[in-house]
């Protein structure tokens, strides 16, 4: 549910960011540039800048995610107990684990720096660090 609703906003700011640029190339058309070869709009220079900005910051948000579920104990079932990694472009971010048991719940928060992390991971964190790492 988590990764969805970060889906569902990113696509949001995205769009948003495309129509406001479109809204503000229809209504300002300012003046051409000429470089050695073409002519550019002024207004395609600022929304090439505006796109860089936007893929540095991006880079830095928490938009690689997974979650792995499983059982804790054998006794137990519903897979009622997971893993979520929360990283950005460079492997930093947070793996939260949420550990079910028949009488109490306990959660765990571990911070993740360049894919690895300083204290021991679960096989169920490690797999859900794996999971949200981008493939190349």
């Amino acid at each position: 549910m988590i990764t969805e609703l970060a889906v569902v906003a990113l696509v949001v700011a995205i769009t948003g960011a495309a129509l406001a640029a479109y809204a503000v190339h229809r209504v300002t058309r300012p003046a051409r540039r000429r470089t050695g070869r073409e002519e550019i709009p002024a207004d395609l220079e600022a929304l090439r800048e505006e796109v860089q900005a936007l893929r540095a910051d991006a880079g830095e948000t928490l938009r690689h995610l997974a979650s792995v579920r499983y059982d804790a104990f054998g006794d137990m079932g519903g897979q009622m107990s997971w893993s979520l990694a929360l990283l950005d472009d460079s492997g930093d971010g947070i793996v939260l684990t949420s550990i079910h048991g028949r009488s109490d719940s306990r959660t765990y928060a571990k911070n993740v720096t360049a894919w690895t992390c300083d204290q021991q991971l679960s096989p169920e964190e490690t797999d859900a660090i794996g999971a949200a790492r981008p493939r190349r």
